[in-house]
């Protein structure tokens, strides 16, 4: 059978036959990759193929070039450099040749997929050559520009900018060959403006030039004036980019064109115009919220801004909010709320406009406001509300006071509304309020209106339901944080208040929020999450006073549970265990939040009941992972990693009593530490020894020896996650905190390893890296630390043993703290830990230190630090610069 019946029987209907094909074609690019690669290339070519086999050809061609997973994508691109060089030059001559010889160019995307490559490694040198002079050619077709143009698009699109910097003189030439208004061929004009888009990143040069510049300002000005639609589109996709990527070059375009190109598609009847009219102002809008706040940085630091606003939304401002609350009206009563529009967009422009321009927007908007809210017509009343929760967030909260107390009552009223799309809004601005002015809204005069609302509100439509969830969840963080005011408590996460506001009403509320995660459509709109997510927040901000409905709902989120785990058993279908296991994460996830809050001398009632209920859990979890999912709907499900962080809650309930379930409990957390591929989970089961360290103190020792040993293996695979290495790093600060003295044994490989993680290097162009590197030393600074405060003890004298044991890694830390100073990417976070690290050290070794601490490069990071909005980075600057004093002053005493 040749591997064109092949093909064609790849697309055919009958199941067997199809999946004949695809074994097929598998087994032929196993045994034979470079041949099976040459006959796929010839098929894509050869014109006398069916259009239908051609773009198999190509599909299968792409699918030994690119994966979205990124390991298999790196492997298979490889594999193919593995190919000799004549091979490949044979199959991307054909894909080339193919070029415009498709209707629908699956040439362009294998050309496009082995240039994302070979470019980066250096080969495939002529290829833009090649590409422009399709464009340019005036012989070629309009069909052979589309497809080139496209494939241009493709790779500008997948490779890293960096790869096709020097080469955008001539992929700009193509490109704006293709989009002038002078090509005739629309279908060639739209290709370009899409590949304009897709290369607009690596063209920061030729934008840098202002002839270059005005150019293509020009030609992408003139496209967004084509008739065709998609043209238009394309072309306004691309000055929103532009005005993302360029925004200091804007000044000359706004002036003479942008600003009325963008206010005319905003008008558009078209909604794909219209939207990319609002997404410019919304780009527009975000770029000046960011130079904002670089600016307030610039002048505290007594610098010039890198880049300086133009305030080109506050300017804008008198004509894009009429646009905007007009676009509000045109909603639909059965708009998908998945579904990206005009209207939707608008809400988000009216929001960061509103960020943008802060006070200045009420004046803008409160008329629209006034005169609809009280409209006959739904939509009217709806946008009327829409836009009032829009610009709560921006202006002084102080001058939205008054307007916030004559409208609520009226948007409380509103929850009764006919229409269910008011009613889903007025739900939403109530929670908008209570974000912005929370002690306004719990004052009794609003209170009592309001939750008569919202519980009414909650047996409503799902998404209207949804919306009144979020707004208890704000209701009951502003309850609890006015009662901790009014006692006079500036940490409300460790306080705890003896009544508050909401108490008369909470076993109703807790109650209705429980019957609405039972609800049959409670699956729709993303409800059964929202009412388990108000409930938690009630619950995590309970008084004393509710804590008899606290205790038994903490009894139905277990029954709920075990009910749960009995099913889930005897469940066949991955479907069904993947929407079980959704629920029981957020069941697991309310008893996280009951167990933050049970009483130290109540937890061990129930901590035997909890206890079964999570290892049953985990075990459960850990037989699903090794079971072959039988479709593609099973994802995983979170329940361990829920299951993890309900155990650290029980941990810190429990305290030492914890020991008792440590037998027990060590297989399933040895099993959660050894899951590499398993991120979250290894995260979170790292994150548990730190509580059980804090936990059970020196009780802790009989379990460390294996547990070291995972440590040490995670930090060393090539497997684990390196987002998982800091946590791992922090882990040993836990251990020797716990075990004090008897961590000496694993003191060696420990400090040996965090040398070697403290030398590590990154690529510090890319802000992801430079993150990951400064999570690492945070986390080696925090080791160092744990370790020598667990060595040097707690009492007045220091353990003069131990710590004369790690004597010879004083001065590679000092070094190491030395180096974290000099960087100016480190943080002020982790300039603060170094700062902990170096008092820890003058601290344990006294004066003995003072000459290596006396250095100008410690001077400098504790006098910034001393300075910094980081209470933590500053707390601990101040600390050590007093003991470094402390020390001078005995020497010269």
């Amino acid at each position: 059978m040749s591997i064109v019946t092949v093909l064609e029987n790849s697309l055919s209907q009958d199941k067997s036959q199809r999946e004949t094909a695809l074994n097929f074609l598998q087994d032929a690019a196993n045994q034979n990759l470079v041949q099976f690669l040459r006959q796929l290339s010839e098929i894509l070519r050869d014109v006398n193929n069916t259009t239908f086999v051609r773009m198999q050809a190509g599909l299968q061609l792409k699918n030994q070039l690119y994966s979205k997973n990124s390991s298999v994508r790196m492997q298979l691109g490889q594999r193919w450099l593995t190919i000799p060089e004549a091979d490949r030059s044979y199959i991307k001559e054909n894909c080339l040749l193919t070029l415009g010889t498709e209707v629908q160019s699956s040439a362009a995307q294998a050309v496009a997929y082995i240039a994302v490559i070979e470019l980066p490694a250096g080969q495939w040198a002529n290829l833009m050559q090649v590409l422009v002079a399709n464009v340019v050619d005036q012989a070629s077709t309009p069909l052979k520009k589309q497809a080139t143009l496209q494939a241009i698009g493709y790779i500008c699109q997948d490779i890293d900018p960096n790869f096709l910097s020097a080469q955008s003189n001539e992929i700009l030439t193509a490109i704006v060959n293709g989009m002038k208004k002078e090509e005739q061929n629309s279908n060639v004009r739209l290709a370009a403006t899409q590949a304009l888009l897709n290369s607009l990143e690596f063209t920061k040069q030729n934008f840098d030039i202002d002839a270059e510049r005005h150019y293509i300002m020009q030609v992408v000005c003139e496209a967004t004036q084509c008739a065709e639609t998609g043209i238009k589109v394309a072309a306004l996709q691309c000055l929103v980019k532009i005005m993302n990527l360029y925004y200091q070059y804007m000044e000359t375009y706004m002036n003479q064109a942008l600003f009325a190109i963008t206010y005319e598609a905003m008008k558009s009847e078209v909604e794909e115009v219209a939207l990319q009219g609002i997404e410019f102002w919304s780009t527009v809008c975000e770029e000046e919220i960011d130079l904002a706040i670089d600016e307030q940085e610039s002048e505290e630091k007594g610098l010039p801004p890198t880049v300086s606003s133009k305030h080109y939304a506050r300017g804008a401002l008198p004509y894009l909010v009429p646009i905007l609350t007009a676009t509000l009206t045109r909603q639909e009563e059965q708009d998908d709320e998945d579904d990206w529009g005009p209207c939707k967009a608008a809400t988000v422009c009216l929001m960061l406009l509103a960020q943008c321009a802060g006070d200045a927007i009420v004046g803008a908007v409160l008329p629209f406001v006034n005169d609809h809210i009280r409209s006959e017509n739904w939509r009217f009343r709806d946008a009327a509300v829409m836009s009032f929760g829009c610009i709560l967030e921006g202006p002084d909260p102080d001058n939205l006071r008054s307007l916030v107390e004559n409208a609520l009552p009226v948007i409380i009223e509103l929850l009764r509304d006919p229409s269910n799309v008011v009613r889903d809004t007025s739900a939403w601005t109530i929670g908008r309020v209570l974000d912005t002015l929370p002690g306004l809204v719990v004052q009794e005069k609003f209170l009592n209106p309001l939750l008569h609302g919202l519980v009414e509100g909650l047996g409503a439509e799902p998404q209207v339901a949804a919306n009144v969830c979020w707004a208890f969840s704000s209701l009951a963080s502003a309850a609890y944080d006015q009662a901790v005011s009014q006692a006079g408590t500036s940490d409300s996460r460790s306080a705890q208040v003896e009544t508050y506001c909401l108490s008369g009403f909470f076993e109703p509320i807790v109650g209705k929020l429980l019957e609405t995660t039972d609800r049959q459509e409670a699956g729709q709109h993303n409800l059964r999450n929202a009412a388990y997510h108000a409930l938690m927040e009630m619950l995590k901000h309970s008084p004393r006073d509710c804590y008899a409905t606290l205790q038994k709902t903490t009894l139905i989120v277990m029954q709920r549970l075990k009910s749960i785990q009995d099913v889930a058993d005897k469940l066949q279908t991955s479907h069904d265990r993947a929407q079980l296991n959704e629920l029981q994460s957020m069941l697991c996830a309310t008893l996280q939040s009951v167990l933050h809050k049970i009483d130290r001398n109540d937890a061990p009632n129930i901590a035997d009941a909890v206890m079964e209920l999570l290892l049953r859990m985990l075990t459960q979890q850990q037989v699903q992972q090794h079971q072959p999912a039988d479709d593609e709907a099973e994802q995983q499900s979170g329940v361990q990693e829920d299951a993890l962080l309900a155990m650290a809650a029980l941990v810190d309930c429990l305290g030492e009593d914890f020991i008792k379930y440590m037998e027990v409990f060590k297989p399933v957390l040895l099993s959660c530490l050894r899951s590499v591929t398993e991120t979250q989970i290894c995260m979170n089961a790292v994150g548990l020894l730190g509580d059980l360290c804090r936990a059970l103190g020196e009780r802790i020792a009989p379990y460390t020896d294996e547990i070291f040993v995972i440590l040490v293996e995670l930090l060393s695979s090539q497997a684990v996650d390196q987002s998982v290495k800091p946590s791992v790093i922090s882990a040993f600060s836990d251990f020797s905190l716990a075990l004090g003295p008897g961590f000496f044994k694993f003191l060696e490989i420990v400090i040996n390893t965090l040398q070697q993680a403290s030398q590590a290097q990154v690529d510090v162009s890319n802000p992801d890296q430079v993150d990951y590197l400064n999570e690492l030393r945070e986390a080696c600074l925090e080791a160092y630390t744990g370790i020598v405060q667990g060595l040097k003890g707690n009492g007045p004298t220091p353990h003069t043993q131990e710590l004369r044991s790690i004597q010879p890694a004083v001065q590679p830390m000092l070094h190491f703290i030395a180096m974290v100073a000099r960087d100016p990417v480190s943080t002020d976070e982790v300039l603060g830990c170094a700062c902990g690290l170096l008092g820890d050290l003058v601290t344990a070794y006294g004066a003995d230190l003072l000459p290596a601490v006396s250095d100008d490069v410690f001077s400098a990071m504790l006098q910034k630090c001393r300075r910094s909005k980081v209470s933590k980075a500053k707390t601990l600057a101040v600390w050590t610069t007093k003991e470094i004093r402390k020390l001078k002053n005995l020497q010269t005493a």
